[in-house]
């Protein structure tokens, strides 16, 4: 494939010749006729494809008539929220979930991580829609499952056993939550968390939501016990937007522990200030990547499936005004949750850094209008065409069949 006339990060006009689902060449752009078998990309940028970490794709209501928020404060009353709810939806679990994938491909995410809540109410339901999605669009995407007790371990008899069972069937990351202030005993919590990890050998990521000192001390259980496990490069910290709330020293030290233990951060770009400085972290060399949480859901009626718009957020909460920055933050919702889902995905370096669109890197792109890769995530253009692995798979927000 010859994708042709696209500006790569925003660069001079180039050809991007494709071949087994690599790049291997980056040639000047020359208009001369093209063939049938070439992309046309009509002066638009070219990006690497976006990476969604941090989604929970089980609870979806996108593409469903618009409800009146009802989730009562805090994890457990918005989790009882949507317990009473998620079964009486206008349609099926299946149908909603891949429904809202498909939407997420055709905007331009090939790479997803998906939460699948496991517990004594829902048992493996939700799992299994979940995962039938990801085989669905199994083609379009890379989607990793993460069996995930959203209502604790140790608050209802019966969970543990039903997160082994999803870790038998194909769990690709294995979940925790607020050890400290949901479940209230943390080394047992996380115990097992990495337990089950050791023992079917999946990663671990910890949805943390803690205020904080509490956070930061739920925070250090999962440092000891990623050093104690060898289990660098394996354990990811969601949400965590309190950890800079303590001071700055506190701050500075989680944020070289997570470079040494190679412990990544999955952020929504949430609406506080007391997170750690993304900044900060990307310049120390931590894997940070960007999620869209809920998709306008039983826990929040934000969400749409769009990376772009999840990256004007960031970049927005983060107080961005500089091209360097808002870039940044585009290569922190592409290639920054490559880096999580992948090893083998280069990672950000540093601010200035631009990865995922070199020679030998894996073709997975999207192609957007805009000026600049600021003006692309301050506009959020529409006219999308997107290539995974090498292969076009949506174009004009609609996925294409295989």
């Amino acid at each position: 494939m010859l994708i042709r006339d696209v500006r790569p990060w925003g660069g001079s006009a180039s050809d991007v010749l494709i071949e087994d689902g690599r790049i291997t060449r980056i040639l000047p752009h020359e208009a001369t006729p093209a063939s049938g078998d070439d992309v046309d990309g009509r002066g638009r940028l070219l990006l690497p494809s976006f990476s969604d970490v941090h989604v929970h794709l089980d609870s979806t209501r996108i593409g469903l008539p618009f409800r009146e928020h009802t989730g009562a404060p805090g994890v457990w009353g918005m989790m009882m929220n949507d317990r009473e709810n998620w079964r009486n939806a206008e349609i099926d679990l299946p149908t909603r979930v891949a429904g809202t994938l498909e939407r997420m491909i055709a905007r331009g995410t090939t790479r997803v991580r998906s939460y699948a809540q496991v517990d004594v109410d829902c048992k493996l339901e939700k799992f299994d829609a979940v995962i039938a999605a990801k085989e669905k669009f199994a083609a379009h995407a890379d989607v990793q499952v993460m069996t995930f007790p959203q209502a604790g371990i140790l608050r209802e008899e019966g969970t543990v056993a039903y997160l082994e069972e999803s870790l038998k069937q194909g769990a690709d990351v294995i979940g925790g939550i607020d050890p400290s202030q949901l479940d209230r005993d943390p080394a047992k919590h996380l115990d097992i968390v990495f337990g089950l990890a050791e023992k079917y050998q999946v990663e671990v990521d910890i949805h943390l939501h803690e205020p904080g000192a509490l956070g930061v001390f739920s925070t250090e259980l999962v440092m000891e016990r990623t050093r104690a496990l060898g289990m660098q490069g394996k354990v990811t910290m969601s949400h965590a937007y309190e950890l800079g709330s303590v001071n700055e020293a506190t701050s500075r030290r989680l944020i070289e522990e997570f470079a040494e233990l190679d412990i990544s951060m999955a952020t929504v770009a949430p609406s506080t200030s007391n997170h750690l400085s993304l900044v900060q972290l990307v310049e120390a060399g931590v894997r940070i990547g960007l999620g869209q949480d809920g998709q306008r859901d039983y826990w929040s009626p934000y969400g749409n499936t769009d990376m772009l718009d999840r990256t004007w957020q960031l970049a927005f909460t983060n107080g961005f005004r500089r091209d360097d920055h808002i870039e940044m933050a585009l290569a922190v919702a592409t290639m920054g949750g490559a880096s999580i889902m992948s090893s083998t995905s280069p990672r950000l370096t540093g601010v200035e850094d631009r990865p995922g669109l070199a020679v030998g890197d894996r073709a997975d792109l999207v192609l957007v209008d805009g000026e600049t890769p600021t003006s692309a995530v301050m506009d959020r253009g529409t006219d999308r065409l997107v290539i995974h692995d090498g292969r076009v798979v949506a174009d004009g927000l609609r996925v294409l069949a295989l």
